[in-house]
């Protein structure tokens, strides 16, 4: 039992909560399986290297690092298990395995540990592990794409080609990319399994609505507004997926009801710009990093001001 008299300083953030670190992450882990499994059926074997290769490289890259900074072993907090997941669903189930765990070390030890560990982290680790391979293997990560159930290897995604002109949608378009039958990440194809596993999450209390729903939604009514098919802004790429799973992160995003309706609304607001007027055709990995950049400002200005009550609000008013 802690000790009331005393002041513990730990990092961000805080609340009160039955729920403990190791059942929140295995909470995450079951909601993701579905597009784990759903991965391995559309892409293959390819997928499933990927998905293995990255949860155990991100778990043994965690052992690793506390060994070597003689900390103790975290790793049954599951967090790392989280990590390598979500980066594995991530990227394109081509990507070359030796790739992958160098995009897990980055996310466990530059992401994650060297700024004090679970709890510390500024930006969302997978991400951060995604951007750093983004950026160090462009051609494997954007530029090589699998088609489903099949071998054949696509050079453009639907985002790509509707950033040039070249993808008109019809219904069976958008039921096609709802199921998940299109090329893209291993976990950001379908929007059915994402669906119920953000309900599933929502239900247990593990994500918040607001950042999800504002991310989703200020994409939607942009694309609107400019003319756009809204209906294939929010089905394509990966503003789905990273709404649900990214933008929900309890570290790298605002811990207040205001900051996440703020913070969902940035991430989708710079991801519409990038995908209209950037030199990408994705902006969901980019826009949520910013926004992560921000967070702790977010909370500043929407959180509470512990020592300046209502009570002190009637004094300085009476003044």
């Amino acid at each position: 039992m802690a000790d009331e008299n005393k002041i513990y300083v730990t990092a961000s953030p805080h609340f009160i909560s039955g729920a403990t670190t190791q059942r929140i992450m295995l909470a995450v882990i079951i909601a993701l399986l579905p597009e784990c499994v759903y991965g391995v059926i559309v892409f293959g074997i390819p997928a499933l290297i990927t998905i293995l290769t990255s949860i155990a490289s991100a778990v043994l890259w965690e052992i690793l690092f506390q060994k070597i900074i003689k900390k103790p072993n975290t790793v049954g907090d599951l967090s790392a298990v989280v990590t390598g997941i979500l980066l594995a669903l991530v990227v394109p189930p081509t990507t070359p395995f030796w790739q992958v765990i160098l995009g897990t070390g980055f996310a466990i030890i530059v992401a994650k540990g060297l700024f004090g560990g679970l709890g510390a982290n500024v930006w969302n680790p997978a991400l951060t592990g995604r951007a750093f391979m983004f950026v160090s293997f462009p051609i494997a990560m954007g530029q090589s794409w699998k088609e489903p159930f099949a071998d054949v290897i696509s050079s453009a995604t639907a985002l790509s080609q509707i950033k040039s002109g070249a993808f008109v949608a019809d219904s069976e378009t958008y039921l096609q990319f709802f199921l998940g039958n299109r090329a893209g990440c291993i976990g950001e194809t379908s929007i059915l399994l994402i669906l119920i596993s953000c309900l599933f999450l929502l239900a247990l209390r593990v994500i918040d609505w607001r950042a999800p729903v504002t991310m989703v939604g200020s994409v939607a009514l942009l694309t609107w507004l400019t003319g756009g098919d809204v209906l294939l802004a929010v089905l394509s790429g990966g503003l789905l997926f990273g709404a649900v799973f990214m933008a929900t992160d309890y570290t790298s995003a605002p811990v207040t009801g205001p900051g996440r309706l703020i913070f969902g609304a940035g991430c989708g607001v710079m991801t519409f710009l990038i995908r209209t007027y950037g030199g990408y055709p994705e902006g969901v990995m980019f826009s949520i990093l910013i926004m992560n950049s921000v967070a702790p400002f977010l909370n500043k200005i929407t959180g509470r001001m512990y020592g300046y009550g209502r009570q002190h609000k009637k004094t300085e008013a009476a003044k």
